[in-house]
């Protein structure tokens, strides 16, 4: 029998695997995701892992190859949103993307920016990125969103002189740094 829930967890992409992650504790699998639907089926308690990915920066091509290639290497992989938006026919710049993946629609990465990634549980650590410069690379995609928002809000700033947005480029500057 399984179990639905109705959560939209965004861009906290620490928060949803360690949601996913306690899911598993309980003894519930991921079966599928919807844009606020996470459905589970009962399993051996901590029978799986969860890691999650961001891919909102990569050409569809390169995304479909990266899913492949984890499935290739034996996980189960989930596409997942990192935004809500239930209009048909959406077209996002994505100015910090790389060729080919900065125009996203609904044929290519639209509404499919992270993956989760689920692997059985043999007791060792789960991360998909373990060198240095992996990470870096992964962190740094990460961050180059943000970094459009906070120039943004810091142009408005200054140009509006307002608190609102002076305060909401310092809230935007915590994920940066971060």
């Amino acid at each position: 029998m399984s179990k639905k829930y109705y959560r939209f967890l965004g861009g906290l992409l620490n928060t949803q695997m360690k949601w996913l992650n306690n899911m598993s504790k309980k003894g519930y699998r991921l079966i599928r995701t919807e844009k606020i639907l996470y459905e589970f089926e009962p399993c051996r308690p901590n029978q799986v892992k969860y890691c999650i990915d961001f891919i909102g920066h990569k050409s569809k091509e390169k995304a479909d190859n990266y899913y492949m290639f984890l499935e290739d290497m034996g996980y189960k992989v989930f596409y997942k949103n990192i935004n809500l938006n239930y209009s048909i026919g959406k077209i996002r710049w994505r100015p910090w993307a790389e060729k080919g993946g900065r125009l996203a629609t609904n044929a290519t990465t639209f509404n499919r920016e992270l993956l989760i990634v689920e692997k059985a549980n043999d007791g060792k650590p789960f991360e998909l990125h373990t060198s240095y410069e992996d990470k870096a690379y992964y962190y740094k995609n990460l961050r180059n969103p943000w970094l459009l928002i906070l120039f943004l809000f810091a142009i408005s700033a200054i140009m509006k002189t307002s608190v609102v947005f002076g305060s909401l480029t310092l809230i935007t500057l915590i994920p940066v740094l971060i």
